[in-house]
């Protein structure tokens, strides 16, 4: 069984920076991909970063040039970085890791809670 465990997220201003961590109860490079999500209430979950096996990274158009993925697979975790956070960032956190092959299977952390305050 997979664990992932957040941490990192609280109550920052508009224009502030919080950085969130995803431990894994393994090896972060066996899987295909890890990433953030996340679901504002009343909206759909949505894909915040991920981060490949190979080191490539993907991110949402809305935190381009703001928002960083990054991973320390000697310590099975995955960052984000948030800077410049807006009030429309606000939302429970994801993290996710996931096998794709043979077909897709996710597993999923108990989120941790952004909120940022205009």
């Amino acid at each position: 069984q997979v664990q992932l465990v957040e941490s990192g997220g609280g109550l920052v201003q508009s224009g502030g920076s919080l950085r969130l961590s995803c431990v894994a109860s393994r090896s972060i490079l066996a899987f295909n991909v890890m990433g953030w999500y996340r679901q504002a209430p009343g909206k759909q979950r949505e894909l915040v970063a991920e981060i490949r096996n190979t080191g490539s990274t993907n991110y949402a158009d809305s935190v381009k040039g703001r928002f960083t993925i990054s991973r320390d697979s000697a310590k099975n975790t995955v960052y984000l970085q948030m800077n410049s956070l807006k009030p429309e960032d606000t939302a429970v956190y994801y993290c996710n890791a996931a096998y794709e092959f043979p077909r897709r299977s996710d597993y999923w952390g108990q989120g941790t809670q952004v909120t940022v305050s205009s």
